[in-house]
Formats: C-alpha cells, sequence, structure tokens
C-alpha cells in the first residue's frame, strides 16, 4: 500500500487500528462497505515468539463504524491466537492491557473493549 492510500485509509478508520492490524480489503454491497482487517503477527506482551506457535485466527467478528459518504461500515476483523508450546493453552493479545498502553487512543481502545469485551 503506497504512503498516499496508507494516510487516506487512516483518517477513515478508528485512530490507531493500524498499528494492530491490516487492511486485506474493502467490498461494497447493497448494504455498504465492507472492510477487512487482520490482525498482525506480533506476539502479545510478556511472551516470545519461539515460545508459541501461531494457531490461525479465532472466528471473524463484524463491527458496526461509522458511516463513509452515506455508506454503512462494517468492520470485518480477524484476530490472531498462538498456542503456548510448554503448555497447549490458547492466548490472544489482551486487549485492556493494550489499551492502558501509551500507544492507543481511548477511542480505539474503547471500541476494542466493546467488541472483544
Amino acid at each position: 500500500m503506497d504512503q498516499v492510500s496508507s494516510t487516506l485509509i487512516s483518517f477513515l478508520l478508528p485512530e490507531g487500528i493500524l498499528e494492530y492490524f491490516r487492511l486485506i480489503k474493502v467490498d461494497k454491497g447493497p448494504s455498504g462497505l465492507h472492510i477487512y482487517l487482520e490482525e498482525n503477527n506480533t506476539v502479545p506482551e510478556g511472551y516470545l515468539k519461539s515460545d508459541l506457535e501461531p494457531k490461525g485466527f479465532f472466528p471473524e467478528i463484524s463491527a458496526q463504524d461509522f458511516p463513509i459518504r452515506g455508506q454503512k461500515v462494517a468492520l470485518c476483523i480477524r484476530r490472531r491466537r498462538w498456542t503456548v508450546k510448554s503448555s497447549g493453552k490458547i492466548i490472544s493479545r489482551d486487549w485492556n492491557l493494550v489499551k492502558e498502553g501509551t500507544r492507543m487512543t481511548t477511542e480505539f481502545g474503547l471500541f476494542l473493549k466493546g467488541i472483544f469485551g
């Protein structure tokens, strides 16, 4: 994605989302725009990459966002999950902890908390 496209897209999505997710595609259909996002493959805080085995994604969720030019907008989000090799436990990024960090806006943190609990 070029710099102009990245800048434009960053204004249309919740602030900070492109730090944690990458844009996969955008579809325009009769029900509006569907923006597909996939969580970046960066291990959650407190783990080493060598301790984890990627285990794909949780089922996709859809969240309504602000309309764009009169079109309804749905963010279709896929979150990653990993298995801890030593225990077999499935883990994912703790969005409550990420929200408390300094790199995420309150708006984005509340958005994610509303989606993922």
